[in-house]
């Protein structure tokens, strides 16, 4: 990622014709005041930190009394290795890979709980999830080789694959439509979201070498119902359209702007833009909707408490933003807010903003 940042002046001339008008795009801490943005002043900030977590303390939950009897802070629900992440609700589930549950942070409330359940529902390595608009709990386990099917009170309803069928890991709902991607067969499988039928795969010729995934581990669905596949293995991100057929391919491996050392999560605003996270770099890319690059944040060694660590999951959320709007920055709001996850560090969840002028 030293490339990276050396390339960070051709970058931000980049962002300025594609970004309207950015001219920067440098993951530095803003001096001027306490709040983090991206890219730095005097030019625009599009990307805003807000907030992280790792454990029921850091959201303000715990006993303040049980802290005063024992004389030392309790660490309340911790969340240990993060993979994927959405949010519903108001609140922020999380799959624990280490403790082979789904945390569900609510952050209104300020409190965590765990799905977990036991017996032949249990889950053995949660990888990612997708919760439904009536409370439906999907979430991939690669160790069982199924997707686990939840109620909103966590009751057991269904697991999906057959023995040896296939590994699943990224998962997206849309519409009428559950997409999982799958690990074992280096493809993307498509269901009907209410009967669970498999309507199709792709790529649809596996031998195709400019269509072919080598390592899909995430997906999102764009606001046009193309997918967006992050393919790990092959060090990019493909697109295609609803029906499968193929589009584009985004990246290649390299440490150069645009370029992917360990893509993995993936996601999508409503206006096409997405973002892709590196793993290895470690930060998190930005492109528009016909993947030309706009800009990058999260970079360690110059974004304080916003830099990531080993981050794995990126998701994008509307409907919660009241609940963040406290942190930012004066002069701005909120349009949306950028999730991620990191599985290094104290901050398991990071929060950022995407900007607006009110």
């Amino acid at each position: 990622m030293t490339a990276l940042i050396k390339r960070a002046g051709l970058l931000a001339a980049i962002a300025g014709v594609l970004f309207g008008g950015l001219p920067g795009c440098a993951t530095k801490q803003a001096s001027s005041n306490n709040f983090i943005v991206f890219p730095q002043p005097p030019d625009e900030p599009r990307i805003q930190y807000l907030m992280s977590f790792g454990t029921e303390n850091d959201l303000g939950g715990g006993s303040k009394f049980t802290d005063f009897i024992v004389g030392q802070e309790k660490v309340f629900k911790p969340i240990w290795k993060p993979y994927g992440l959405t949010m519903r609700d108001g609140k922020i589930y999380v799959c624990d890979t280490q403790m082979g549950n789904v945390s569900v942070s609510d952050m209104e409330r300020r409190k965590i709980r765990y799905i977990e359940p036991a017996g032949l529902a249990a889950l053995r390595l949660p990888i990612n999830v997708a919760v439904d608009k009536d409370g439906t709990v999907y979430v991939t386990d690669t160790m069982r080789e199924q997707v686990m099917i939840y109620d909103k009170q966590d009751n057991f309803l269904e697991a999906l694959g057959k023995k040896d069928e296939m590994k699943p890991c990224g998962i997206a709902l849309a519409g009428d439509r559950l997409y999982v991607t799958d690990l074992k067969n280096a493809n993307v499988r498509v269901y009907n979201k209410a009967n669970r039928q498999l309507l199709f795969k792709f790529p649809k010729d596996p031998n195709d070498e400019k269509t072919k995934l080598f390592q899909p581990t995430n997906i999102a669905i764009d606001p046009k119902g193309r997918m967006l596949v992050s393919d790990t293995g092959g060090f990019c991100v493909k697109v295609f359209d609803p029906e499968g057929n193929y589009v584009r391919t985004i990246g290649e491996i390299g440490d150069h702007p645009g370029q992917f050392s360990l893509p993995k999560g993936v996601a999508v605003d409503h206006e096409g833009r997405m973002f892709v996270v590196d793993a290895a770099a470690p930060v998190v890319q930005m492109f528009d909707s016909e993947g030309r690059l706009l800009m990058y944040f999260g970079e360690p060694k110059n974004s304080g408490e916003a830099g990531l660590y080993l981050p794995a999951s990126i998701a994008v959320d509307y409907d919660n933003v009241a609940l963040f709007e406290k942190y930012a920055a004066p002069g701005f709001k909120i349009d949306y807010l950028v999730l991620i996850t990191n599985q290094a560090g104290p901050r398991k969840v990071s929060v950022f903003g995407f900007l607006k002028k009110p």
